[in-house]
């Protein structure tokens, strides 16, 4: 088959596969969290096992241990959201005082007067609350898919666990005996990788809420706990999170302070965390697991995130791990493999002398002195 062919059919797979990503997002999102969690409770299942628990009790066991870390989650955040709407009157009010500042900023800066200004602000929020009210409008069918979406998953992950060796059956029959060694190592690198990725997530998510709270607590930062905990879980959305993380934390700040330093201070210590947990303690936790080139992540994220929403954003970055272990495997997609990594070429590709054997006009010097 000519290579055009090949690449032709690997392409319009790509795009098939993106239809079905599109067109069934509330059905394989659920699936594959459960997948990736259910991958994550291995460890506890087989201790249990290990100590002659009977298998579906050390199931719920394992479930039951990870709904009470969502919960003690859950109650730690919303006790902070409680805290931030019993403080609503001081923060409408610093608010306001923002909002004074501003205009008058901009009044005396462009010359637009502050009548100008009531007006434009009435309109735009005549147009958003009409937007609002659309979208209130589907609010309960969105509440309605967010409770199926919660009650589905348990269940899911109680059968992935419970039928794994079945699944694990279906999988190697797929494929011909010849492959079956290679199948193991992909197989066994998956699960170490998801078990390494997902782990080191829990454990991100606690330190930076906790070094992050800390010390904006030290600074005298007001619900400097929650700005914590708003950061490090929408830091788990890479590079996308991490700018909304430090919008709301300005936000927040603004809201609840009429000073300016404070938000200097929110910045410049959600820089420093920033510095560590990207550079020191991630990847000491993590390792060399997850290994994917920063535009691949970007151009997952924003794909997986029109394709499946706010949890597709959160499962792109394991996904593309998964497919990258797969790649690396197959010589049919190891050029995929190497597009998802980040090792790059020491040198360019245009320097091979097979290159210029099959373009002669490549072998012009001017063609030669770009390194690309």
């Amino acid at each position: 088959m000519p290579v055009t062919v090949k690449r032709a059919i690997e392409l319009l797979g790509v795009f098939i596969l993106g239809a079905i990503l599109y067109v069934g997002a509330g059905i394989i999102t659920p699936l594959l969290l459960a997948f990736f969690i259910a991958i994550m409770l291995l460890p506890i299942y087989r201790w249990l096992r290990a100590h002659k628990i009977p298998e579906v009790i050390a199931i719920v066991l394992s479930l039951l241990l990870l709904i009470i870390l969502v919960a003690a989650i859950g109650w730690f955040f919303s006790a902070q959201v409680t805290m931030l709407i019993d403080d609503f009157s001081r923060i409408k009010q610093n608010a306001s005082t923002h909002l004074n500042n501003i205009s008058a900023w901009i009044n005396k800066k462009m010359h637009f007067s502050t009548e100008r200004q009531v007006a434009l602000i009435n309109d735009q929020s005549n147009k958003l609350l009409n937007l609002a009210g659309n979208i209130l409008g589907g609010a309960a069918g969105s509440v309605t898919s967010v409770f199926i979406f919660i009650g589905l998953l348990p269940i899911y992950i109680f059968l992935i666990l419970y039928y794994k060796n079945l699944l694990m059956r279906f999988v190697f029959l797929w494929f011909a005996e010849t492959h079956h060694e290679k199948l193991k190592e992909v197989i066994f690198e998956t699960e170490s990788m998801i078990k390494s990725y997902l782990v080191g997530l829990l454990i991100q998510i606690s330190y930076i809420t906790v070094l992050l709270g800390g010390i904006l607590l030290l600074f005298g930062i007001e619900h400097a706990l929650l700005i914590g905990i708003i950061f490090a879980i929408l830091n788990l959305i890479p590079y996308v999170g991490a700018l909304i993380g430090n919008i709301i934390g300005v936000l927040l700040t603004l809201a609840t302070s009429t000073a300016i330093a404070p938000v200097f201070i929110v910045l410049g210590c959600i820089a420093f965390v920033q510095f560590l947990d990207n550079n020191i303690l991630m990847p000491r936790i993590v390792g060399s697991q997850v290994r994917i080139n920063a535009l691949a992540t970007i151009v997952g994220v924003i794909v997986a995130g029109a394709l499946a929403g706010i949890s597709g954003m959160f499962l792109s970055l394991p996904v593309i791990a998964v497919l990258k272990i797969i790649f690396d495997r197959t010589q049919q997609f190891r050029q995929w493999g190497l597009l998802l990594g980040d090792e790059r070429p020491r040198n360019s590709p245009l320097k091979f002398s097979s290159f210029y054997k099959k373009n002669k006009a490549a072998e012009k010097p001017s063609a030669g002195k770009n390194d690309g």
